[in-house]
């Protein structure tokens, strides 16, 4: 189901307990910035967010943004995840059918996502039919 920044509270309560815990051991310990983080991701013009919910419960998420392209609209995921105690149980399966669902009621003709090659992610979403950008590669600078 879309989700929109109303959701940033319990949003924000899924992400940290994901990404704080291995592979990714993120410091989300600034409130203010993973505060700012999710409204970056969900509170945009151009902000598509999805919530997989058990009752009034949020097991799963999906924030990105739509983007314009030349080869049509896509829909480009920024962070997925499914909460740690259910993580292999199905549900990231059933997020992503339910994603890309909707992306076709929407007219998309891609979605787009970027994972690390050493994650479990990786492999779960070259498992959902999800193939590696061979000529593209990813670019970072840190600048302090």
């Amino acid at each position: 189901m879309r989700v929109d920044e109303s959701c940033a509270e319990e949003i924000a309560e899924l992400f940290t307990d994901v990404f704080t815990r291995e592979p990714w051991n993120d410091d989300w310990s600034d409130r203010e910035q993973l505060r700012l983080y999710i409204h970056d991701l969900t509170g945009q013009g151009n902000s598509l967010t999805f919530g997989l919910y058990q009752g009034e419960e949020l097991l799963g998420v999906s924030m990105g943004r739509v983007k314009h392209w030349y080869e049509g609209t896509e829909y480009c995921v920024d962070e997925l995840c499914v909460r740690t105690g259910c993580q292999g149980q199905g549900l990231g399966t059933v997020l992503v059918e339910e994603i890309e669902k909707a992306c076709i009621g929407l007219g998309l003709a891609y979605i787009f996502l970027m994972t690390e090659s050493n994650v479990p992610a990786f492999g779960f979403y070259k498992k959902l039919g999800f193939y590696q950008l061979e000529k593209n590669a990813a670019f970072a600078k840190k600048l302090r």
